[in-house]
């Protein structure tokens, strides 16, 4: 059931009421944690006699080595947590308690600081927030679990055979997504299902929709306690888009809807879709500036390895009422429960930027009133290249290489990330680029070794 706009499903707390929380319930340890420029959760731990220092913004980190952060005029960055991210880390011990505080990064003069990735994603919750918008997002984050070497580093190795929606003890992965699930709700999370994935050990948990930044949070916290939970039962959870050749790479979904005086208003029962000109202009924007901000929303190299046909993935810009194989999906929920399906992201993007990317562009439809152009009923993936000509549909980069280049070329991305994040993020990119270019892989020693 989807509940109202402005409902939260966590916390709105005041600084004495984490305080009373954090005595209450014997609270000994406070990880403030925050993401450098590719979503990493970075994290400073205090005890809880400092927490008072902390909830008044008197922490300090020094950037000098955090990725898109780094100041080199002024290192010293001043973390402020945000109240209402306060909570208990479950599987830690009973007495003498660690929690957890997601931190804003803000100058010593007291102004935030504008290359934060959550800073860029409240800029963009405000940008709606002036248009009178809510935006809501149902992420669908996908993952493995592979077994761990006698040294306890992750493999690509599982026994499992399980595929869509099968049971242990075919799934045997289902008591650890159990305990994930138990610990997730323990921490404020509501479950609405879990199931294992297309591919063997592949698997999937669905939280319920939140708004833009919550859901951000939401995503980094996650992923967080995923791998934690994994590792206490021997093996690795990984969000790698595409860990193995020849069956479906990971996602990150993201579900969309528009509210405005507490109405979805994405929905329209007067259409023969059932859904709105802002949906439909809200699709169009996405669409638009897809290729734009796809470094951001598939920021690896092997992104592009799960941006192929066949394999569920989208590989064309387009959309669809009915099938998987657009960019955007039209679900079959109707009324509050309208959404857009966002398809192509996956869970390597960092949840503010990929966030902050998506909902700009569909605002910016919106303003434009730009349209979609007929939503396609076929099979991408069995449409000729003529034919998708034809139709005026153009595909995504093909490789991070494509993605860079036209990332690159946007004045609109460097408008919306600023200079700083846009140039370091092209500078890093490149990099990475580059050294994927000179690295000799096993498929070429494979092919190449014997026959030359």
């Amino acid at each position: 059931m989807r509940v109202k706009e402005g409902e939260n499903t966590m916390g709105n707390y005041t600084r004495e009421e984490v305080l009373q929380m954090a005595e209450d319930e014997d609270v000994e340890f406070i990880r403030l944690q925050f993401t450098d420029m590719f979503g990493t959760l970075k994290n400073i731990a205090i005890t809880a006699r400092e927490l008072p220092r902390a909830l008044d913004n008197e922490y300090v980190v020094d950037s000098s080595y955090i990725a898109g952060i780094a100041g080199e005029k002024e290192p010293d960055m001043y973390l402020h947590p945000d109240y209402n991210t306060f909570t208990i880390l479950p599987w830690r011990p009973q007495q003498g308690k660690v929690a957890r505080l997601l931190c804003d990064i803000y100058r010593s003069d007291g102004t935030p600081l504008e290359k934060s990735p959550r800073y860029i994603l409240k800029q963009v919750v405000e940008m709606a927030a002036k248009e009178g918008y809510v935006c809501e997002v149902d992420p669908e984050c996908e993952f493995f679990l592979f077994h761990t070497d006698e040294e306890g580093r992750p493999t690509t190795v599982s026994h499992e055979k399980a595929g869509y929606f099968d049971v242990a003890p075919l799934d045997l992965g289902e008591s650890a997504r159990r305990d994930m699930i138990l610990n997730l709700e323990d921490m404020g999370f509501e479950i609405e299902a879990s199931h294992h994935e297309v591919a063997p050990a592949q698997h999937e948990i669905d939280f319920k929709y939140d708004n833009a930044l919550r859901t951000a949070d939401n995503i980094l916290t996650f992923k967080f306690i995923v791998k934690y939970i994994a590792k206490r039962h021997g093996l690795y959870a990984s969000f790698m888009p595409k860990p193995i050749t020849g069956v479906d790479g990971s996602g990150m979904h993201l579900n969309m809807s528009l509210w405005k005086n507490g109405k979805n208003i994405f929905a329209d029962s007067k259409n023969n879709l059932g859904i709105s000109e802002e949906a439909f202009h809200f699709m169009a924007g996405v669409m638009e500036h897809a290729n734009e901000m796809c470094l951001i929303t598939n920021p690896l190299v092997n992104s592009y390895k799960r941006i192929v046909p066949g394999y569920e993935a989208p590989v064309d810009v387009s959309w669809s009422p009915s099938n998987r194989s657009p960019l955007i999906r039209v679900p079959a929920a109707r009324g509050s429960g309208t959404r857009l399906e966002f398809r192509s992201p996956d869970s390597a993007a960092n949840p503010y930027l990929a966030l902050a990317v998506s909902l700009a562009a569909g605002l910016d439809g919106i303003k434009r009133k730009l349209t979609p152009g007929k939503g396609s009923m076929k099979n991408q993936y069995e449409m000729a290249e003529g034919e998708k000509q034809e139709a005026g549909i153009n595909t995504l980069p093909r490789d991070m290489k494509e993605a860079l280049e036209i990332f690159k070329q946007s004045t609109y991305m460097k408008e919306l990330l600023g200079d700083h994040i846009f140039n370091k993020y092209v500078e890093a990119k490149s990099a990475e680029w580059e050294s994927y270019q000179k690295f000799v892989s096993q498929w070429e020693v494979d092919r190449y070794l014997y026959k030359i």
